[in-house]
């Protein structure tokens, strides 16, 4: 099942002192998510995720544009005719009622042709249990169960009905971090498996990476970019993206455009092609330095981060933009002197990116 955003656009009024200023938490969302694809939307706090995925299910209704499930122009038609399943962030289990009462409680509000008998809804609900792999778990209560169970009861109760499209709206922020990591792997498992369009909305840009066969990349309301999660942690299109995009982030420096090369302070750190003179920032990914004695570009030595396999080189600069500190992440063996007051670098071109000083866009070199 494909859905499509046709020029979609939602307002909310102002509030308060501001309430003339009308609220644009989507912005004329304009594109199609593939039948059977896991699409993340990713972006800060505020930039509308949940207010997209609210439309899709149908809990609010878009300003203007219309949605569509392949053909069918679902704008108009309430929640419960979409087919959509929901996991929200707080699991929003039935506390009195069991694992099992709870998956099949979706099915009792089925009518008319699609009622099903007492025997056919617990043959789907153990079905789908152990499709998320709780099927010894459906006597307990939601108090009985473990953050990483109660989401895995959730996705099942999203999926015994077998919706045309899953919803899940930040479905890992309450779990640790190796939780978080174990349960992504299962949502992704789970929707090789089923081969549902899934929509996952979240903040944390290390987990859209890692299950998302497309990203929605958001700020304000608006698309800053598509595609999939490699070509735009490669090829950002501006400096938004770049920046939001990958861990440790992106290092930032003001430099310029000069005489064939890009300069950062005194030093040409790179040769570049075609443009004109201008000011502008450089990001350098912390996989593109190379440690080089004879290298171009000079930072002052703080620290030297053992990591195992890598290490983490912290580094000062008075160019730096982004964050206090630069880190390189070099392989461990070719790890500079923790003694030493500078370090050296030659960088990898693919990894350094330029943008426009004052709009953040990207400049490419000529080919």
């Amino acid at each position: 099942m494909n859905v499509v955003f046709d020029h979609v656009t939602k307002k909310f009024p102002g509030r308060g002192k501001n309430r003339h200023d009308e609220v644009i938490a989507v912005d004329n969302f304009d594109f199609e998510i593939p039948d059977g694809k896991l699409v993340g939307l990713l972006g800060p706090s505020g930039c509308g995720k949940s207010t997209a995925l609210n439309l899709i299910c149908g809990l609010l209704t878009p300003t203007s544009g219309r949605i569509f499930f392949e053909d069918e122009d679902v704008t108009s038609l309430p929640p419960e005719k979409r087919g959509v399943g929901m996991v929200f962030q707080n699991y929003a289990l039935y506390p009195h009622l069991t694992v099992e009462q709870n998956i099949i409680f979706p099915l009792q509000n089925l009518k008319g042709k699609d009622r099903l008998t007492k025997e056919e809804m617990k043959k789907k609900a153990d079905e789908t249990a152990a499709l998320v792999q709780i099927e010894k778990l459906m006597e307990r209560k939601p108090s009985e169960l473990s953050g990483g169970q109660q989401q895995r009861v959730a996705i099942a109760r999203a999926l015994v009905k077998l919706p045309r499209v899953l919803l899940l709206d930040e479905p890992l922020s309450n779990l640790d971090a190796r939780l978080r990591l174990q349960t992504r792997e299962e949502i992704r498992r789970i929707q090789l498996k089923t081969g549902v369009t899934t929509i996952f909305v979240t903040h944390d840009q290390e987990e859209a990476m890692s299950i998302s066969d497309l990203i929605v990349v958001m700020k304000d309301g608006a698309i800053r970019q598509i595609g999939r999660p490699q070509d735009i942690y490669d090829d950002p299109d501006d400096q938004f993206v770049a920046q939001f995009l990958g861990t440790p982030p992106i290092n930032v420096f003001e430099g310029r455009i000069e005489n064939g090369h890009l300069c950062i302070g005194d030093e040409q750190v790179l040769e570049w092609t075609g443009g004109t003179p201008a000011e502008v920032n450089i990001g350098i990914r912390p996989e593109g330095f190379i440690v080089d004695e004879n290298g171009p570009f000079t930072c002052d030595l703080n620290s030297v981060e053992v990591m195992g396999r890598d290490v983490s080189v912290v580094c000062e600069h008075k160019k730096l933009i982004s964050a206090p500190r630069v880190r390189a992440v070099i392989d461990a063996d070719d790890s500079p002197d923790k003694d030493a007051q500078k370090v050296r670098f030659s960088l990898k071109p693919h990894k350094v990116l330029v943008f426009d000083r004052e709009s953040g866009a990207r400049i490419r070199p000529e080919q």
